[in-house]
């Protein structure tokens, strides 16, 4: 119970707070430019209950899945006819087009804003993420094992565009699934191409691109359970893993090694609080495998930023997730992706709003700024038939292209094709998020 309580909760705040940035963007600019307001709704449908102050209806409707503002004349009107001075139509097309587009402009802002909040918080990552791409990790069977690639190589390229960090490694890969992709590697002072066929990463339940290589990760210790022969053998959480048998160990090797060496004494080299110290730890057998009965991760730091450090990472951050979303766009046009896959709706949000929640008000403060940049970024694209405000974008720029406003029956038959779109989109991202959550998807609707 206390669960869908905290999922509700989560969402509501999460949806609610970019629901209504993005709809203020619209009210405060139409207001600016003198356009009367009629009403300000969070959720579409039946009006359920609100306020009226001067010309507005401030209300909370049926379905809460977006909001929206109406402004006085924005429906069909007779041409000819003599317009109040603040009707909507009554402005110049960069007026409207200013009342448009400031909802995705406020939605791209507040996730500049809330990333720099973030950054100059202090965020925990992965420390080998702003590492040079030096290989340390070959998964078997991975398409990096099919390759001549080797454990110390430098990835220098992908597709002919440079990285520097595993960052740049992993954005590159992870966009690219099922994919040829160029690779330039240095080894030993020479630098030769590598093709790569990647796949689709089984992980997760979203298609991102899979090499099977990994960087030098260092190892960190967690948590230590109880009589677990790490703590007889006087490991403690916080310490690093260097080296095993005196041989350098990183993260993945870390777990194969442990695996196989059940009942075996280990030499383990640590890092504890910037000293070295050396540890001996034998392994108990569960199962077929060996276990020592901590819980490993990834080395992290914390990264914290001045406030213009702060702004300058937030505008890396947002650009690097709106190529991203951009990609992924033209992906599902083209039918390289799949919408099963790579599509959420509310019940999808609300999860993750939950466990983003779980994770502490700074980790749902940077999910809720990762929603509020794809709101926006979707908002902007001119993509005629979408019932988002890149329609409206679309029809501004068309009728600024014929110097004339289209008609009202035109607009009107626009508004129904509109309308039924999103029906169609609305069902099928609440039915995509319920067969996301049975045991074989859309074949378990097949009842054959």
């Amino acid at each position: 119970m206390g669960a869908i309580f905290g999922t509700i909760l989560a969402f509501l705040f999460v949806f609610g707070v970019l629901v209504f940035i993005h709809e203020f963007g619209h009210f405060f600019m139409a207001k600016l430019v003198g356009v009367r307001v009629e009403v300000f709704s969070f959720g579409f449908g039946k009006r359920l209950f609100g306020r009226r102050k001067g010309p507005t209806d401030y209300r909370i409707s049926l379905i809460p899945v977006g909001g929206y503002v109406k402004f006085l004349g924005e429906e069909a009107f007779e041409a000819g006819r003599i317009l109040e001075p603040d009707n909507y139509m009554a402005k110049k097309r960069w007026e409207r087009f200013l009342i448009i587009v400031m909802g995705a402009l406020m939605n791209v802002l507040l996730a500049i804003l809330i990333f720099a909040v973030v950054n100059m918080a202090g965020v925990s990552v992965p420390e080998y993420l702003n590492e040079k791409p030096v290989i340390g990790w070959i998964d078997a069977d991975s398409p990096a094992s099919k390759t001549d690639l080797k454990i110390d190589d430098e990835i220098v390229s992908i597709n002919h565009k440079k990285v520097e960090t595993w960052s740049d490694v992993e954005l590159a890969i992870g966009t690219k699934p099922e994919k040829l992709l160029a690779l330039e590697i240095k080894r030993g002072g020479t630098i030769f191409p590598v093709g790569l066929l990647t796949e689709k990463d089984k992980k997760y339940k979203f298609d991102l691109g899979y090499a099977g290589f990994y960087g030098k990760i260092l190892t960190q210790v967690q948590m230590v359970k109880p009589n677990s022969p790490a703590e007889k053998g006087g490991l403690k959480a916080g310490d690093e893993i260097r080296a095993i048998n005196g041989e350098p160990v990183y993260f993945y090797k870390f777990i194969e090694v442990i695996e196989k060496s059940a009942e075996k004494e280990l030499e383990f080299d640590v890092v504890r609080e910037g000293r070295p110290v050396l540890l001996r730890i034998r392994p108990q057998r569960e199962g077929q495998v060996g276990k020592i009965g901590v819980l490993q991760v990834m080395k992290s730091v914390e990264m914290k930023y001045g406030f213009i450090g702060a702004l300058n990472q937030s505008l890396k951050d947002c650009s690097n997730m709106a190529f991203m979303l951009l990609d992924l766009i033209r992906k599902l046009f083209t039918g390289q992706a799949s919408a099963s896959k790579n599509l959420g709706g509310p019940l999808e949000i609300a999860s993750m709003s939950y466990s983003f929640f779980q994770m502490g008000f700074m980790k749902l403060l940077w999910f809720m700024g990762f929603l509020s940049l794809q709101l926006g970024v979707l908002n902007l694209l001119p993509i005629p038939f979408l019932p988002l405000d890149g329609t409206q974008i679309f029809i501004l720029g068309l009728e600024g292209i014929m110097r004339r406003d289209l008609g009202p029956k035109l607009k009107q038959v626009w508004t129904q094709i509109m309308f039924a779109v999103f029906m169609f989109l609305f069902v099928f991202l609440i039915l995509n998020d319920i067969v996301r959550r049975l045991p074989h998807g859309w074949k378990s609707l097949v009842p054959f």
